[in-house]
């Protein structure tokens, strides 16, 4: 057992972030190569509605709808909120007034950026046009935002037959979430232990388990962990899987295997992969240790220790 002050808790920004690849259907391969060329399109219900942003199916009775049209590029203010602090990534790199837009000659309004000096100069009702981007490749964003429009309304759609030269039938969108992350109390020590090469969990007071990492609360009896118990640092391979899909920015060539590790002493498996071994000769029961690199603040992997395989009963209740 191990006991030691309470650590500094630890606080860092985390970014998760990925691409999304989708292919599009007509009605949306349609809209999208229609903003690339500077042309609006809806689709029409079955009971007259046009609907902008169109949808492939009607969303009162599901019916597929397929029947496109030409909507104007100036509209209505419906409703409004202003951004004070704009992200990254957003429209505008000013502050500007989150709008949803009705287009005159649609019925439902489009979501995007207006450009106002302020706040006081949106209001809904005001009427607007698109500002279209320099550039433009199909896609939202060829949008660049709305700007003020002094101008009329009398607008009804037009019929379009969605077709244009070099449609664009995908689209890849950059799903990202960027946030600051506090471990708290018992990770932050775990982690601590780490840069010592040591792996330290909690134990359950009421229960008597052991949890590798800590949660700083038995998830059995709902109770404060406290006492620091120092694992491992060897352990069993509970479960694996192997990994034939090559993730961005890491330099690991597949098949590789990542596996449920039962270290000695601990009543949680935690997450590592494992090297020094052919992949297909990875299995349940496998006597591992941790490698640690130069600087590494956690082990990069772990080995096979040459020790015979743990008897399953000895960890089964952590598969």
């Amino acid at each position: 057992m191990a006991s030691a002050p309470s650590p500094e808790v630890l606080r860092a920004p985390l970014v998760v972030e990925f691409p999304f690849t989708r292919s599009l259907g007509p009605v949306q391969s349609a809209f999208l190569t229609g903003l690339r060329e500077r042309t609006v399109l809806g689709v029409r219900t079955g009971d007259g509605r046009t609907l902008v942003p169109p949808v492939e199916y009607d969303p009162v009775t599901a019916e597929e709808i397929r029947e496109l049209v030409e909507v104007s590029d100036t509209g209505t203010v419906t409703t409004w909120a202003w951004n004070h602090e704009p992200r990254r990534g957003q429209p505008l790199d000013t502050p500007f007034a989150w709008v949803l837009v009705k287009l005159d000659g649609a019925d439902t309004a489009l979501l995007h950026a207006l450009d106002v000096p302020g706040p006081d100069a949106v209001r809904s009702g005001m009427r607007v046009r698109i500002r279209w981007a320099d550039e433009r490749v199909g896609a939202i964003t060829d949008i660049a935002c709305f700007e003020a429009y002094e101008g009329g309304d009398a607008v009804r759609p037009a019929p379009h037959s969605g077709e244009f030269a070099d449609p664009v039938t995908g689209i890849v969108a950059a799903a990202r979430l960027d946030y600051t992350y506090s471990p708290g109390r018992a990770q932050s020590a775990y982690i601590g232990a780490l840069a010592e090469r040591r792996t330290v969990g909690e134990r359950c007071p009421s229960c008597r388990k052991v949890y590798v990492p800590p949660r700083g609360a038995c998830p059995t009896c709902g109770v404060a962990t406290a006492e620091r118990v120092e694992v491992g640092p060897r352990g069993t391979v509970t479960t694996y899987c192997i990994v034939n899909i090559k993730a961005k920015n890491l330099d690991i060539e597949v098949p590789y295997v990542y596996a449920h590790i039962a270290l000695d002493g601990a009543d949680l498996a935690l997450h590592a992969r494992i090297a020094g071994i052919p992949y297909d000769q990875v299995r349940m029961g496998l006597r591992v240790e941790p490698v640690w690199t130069e600087g590494g603040r956690f082990p990069d992997h772990y080995r096979p220790t040459g020790e015979p395989d743990a008897d399953y009963d000895t960890y089964k209740e952590l598969v």
